[in-house]
């Protein structure tokens, strides 16, 4: 079959123009402990949020009916696909482009982020059930990955972790070289940056960059440091920044490296979690981030309209998202404008 990179397809950046914004409703009740109903709450103002700027389509399991808002700006609709848990960034399609308009879907193989959370048989699946929803093109991949561990600029550049992508509990016996081949073929990727790992609280999902590391455009990096040498994360953020600093991307570019300085953590059922203004997703015209209402937002927020000053930054509670395991960036999977590439 041929791949993506044989019909010229690549990877776009979330920072396009989006068709859609999908989310997958929280339905693993287990996960929550007795706080679903706290955390579907935080999941219908992240909608909310999304549909001031454009459509959001929610993803539930046959049957649910998630409560949604009303008379939001742009239309939000449910469509049921059945699904074990509600991290689409990671187990949804990761959408690929042919820079004509086109856009497909590439399904990278799921195995919940190391076999941690079982069962999640549907999760491995639904890359491909929504592509036939769409009537679009799938690109079934080989390689174990999460779309919340790869950061790409859109011109051929992919920020990773090698916690994640070359862990034995996602592709055991994986050389770097050959991750990088597979990249390549199913995302375009022409330049791979290796980080050391992401923050040691993401235990989860071993280190995923995106709480990390962010491209605000192509060139440019929006990196996550420690506030100081008490936090656990100093010494892997530090390493991290002095590898951005050397590395070079797929236009042969040096790296523009700008620091987010602060690093709250949210207190949800006696327990602390970290949450990273880093973790934001771009919408058309905006920026979606973590609102705690702790003193980190006034500086967290006032980097991110300094980096974005032609979208409004809006910020949404997310400590209920922290206590499941994620984060904004995390139960949102853009789609990227065009039409459907055909199966």
């Amino acid at each position: 079959m041929p791949s993506p990179r044989d019909d010229a397809l690549f990877v776009p950046s979330r920072t396009v123009e989006h068709a859609r914004t999908f989310i997958s409703w929280p339905c693993r009740e287990e996960l929550w402990g007795g706080l679903l109903a706290e955390a579907e709450a935080e999941y219908a103002a992240v909608v909310e949020a999304i549909a001031r700027f454009e459509p959001v389509t929610v993803i539930a399991p046959p049957g649910t009916r998630p409560q949604l808002p009303s008379g939001t700006t742009h239309p939000v609709d449910v469509r049921e696909i059945p699904i074990d848990d509600s991290w689409v960034r990671d187990n949804g399609p990761i959408f690929v482009v042919d820079g004509q308009g086109g856009v497909a879907a590439v399904q990278f193989a799921f195995n919940a982020w190391g076999g941690k959370f079982a069962p999640f048989d549907e999760d491995a699946q639904l890359p491909a059930r929504l592509a036939k929803a769409l009537a679009m093109r799938v690109y079934a991949s080989p390689l174990v990955a999460e779309g919340g561990g790869l950061t790409f600029d859109g011109e051929g550049t992919v920020i990773t972790t090698e916690t994640v992508l070359l862990n034995p509990n996602r592709n055991p016996g994986m050389s770097r070289e050959r991750a990088e081949e597979l990249l390549g073929e199913y995302l375009g990727i022409e330049r791979v940056i290796w980080l050391g790992g992401g923050l040691v609280e993401d235990r989860d999902t071993d280190g995923h960059s995106d709480n990390v590391v962010q491209f605000v455009r192509p060139g440019v990096v929006l990196t996550q440091m420690a506030p100081d040498r008490s936090n656990p994360n100093w010494d892997v953020l530090n390493d991290n920044r002095a590898r951005l600093a050397a590395a070079t991307d797929a236009r042969g570019r040096k790296l523009e490296i700008v620091e987010m300085p602060v690093l709250p953590y949210a207190e949800v059922a006696g327990e602390k979690f970290v949450v990273p203004y880093t973790n934001y997703y771009p919408v058309n015209g905006g920026i979606i981030a973590p609102l705690l209402g702790q003193p980190d937002d006034e500086p967290g927020f006032a980097l991110l309209r300094e980096l974005f000053p032609e979208r409004e930054v809006v910020g949404v509670p997310s400590n209920l998202l922290a206590y499941g395991g994620g984060g904004i960036g995390c139960i949102t999977q853009q789609l990227p404008a065009g039409m459907a590439i055909a199966p």
